[in-house]
């Protein structure tokens, strides 16, 4: 893990930050090609209502509109956190050189978690995989958006309790 790695994932977690601003899950992704940022995004799921606007996949598209072209080779996508199945596919299928993640995803996670779908010898392009970087504030962020988001359920759940009890 370089000084780059970590300067550049600080960029990705900016883009997180945007996503808690919005209170969307704190994901931001940046696309970096010869030391200069191409492409930035960050989580939009709730805000589209649109399953595919995942960090990875918003800074993609970005970027091979700002490229001309669909192949990014050369470059490296900084994501603060593991990369889905999905997310994985469009990395493999836009020539993506490199991937540098921050905090592991258990649930979802194809760049080591549950698989290891970007360098899988069984397809036809694989990423180098750059596992941890800033893991723990990437990981904290996530950690306190969730338990925020489900302290706000169960005061909303009592509040629809009492009300009912209470015949309002």
């Amino acid at each position: 893990m370089s000084d780059r790695d970590q300067y550049w994932m600080g960029e990705a977690i900016k883009e997180a930050q945007k996503a808690l601003e919005k209170k969307e899950v704190p994901i931001g992704a940046v696309i970096v090609m010869n030391d200069k940022l191409v492409a930035s995004a960050y989580n939009l799921r709730e805000t589209t209502q649109n399953a595919v606007t995942h960090a990875e996949l918003l800074a993609i598209e970005k970027a091979c509109s700002e490229k001309g072209s669909w192949r990014l080779e050369g470059a490296t996508l900084y994501v603060t956190l593991e990369p889905c199945p999905m997310c994985s596919g469009a990395i493999l299928l836009s020539r993506v050189d490199r991937v540098v993640f921050g905090a592991f995803d258990p649930k979802a996670g194809c760049a080591g978690s549950l698989m290891n779908l970007l360098e899988d010898e069984r397809f036809n392009h694989r990423c180098e995989v750059v596992s941890g970087v800033r893991q723990e504030e990437c990981g904290e962020m996530l950690s306190s958006f969730f338990r925020t988001l489900r302290k706000e359920k169960k005061a909303l759940k009592l509040k629809a309790v009492q009300e009912d009890s209470t015949g309002l």
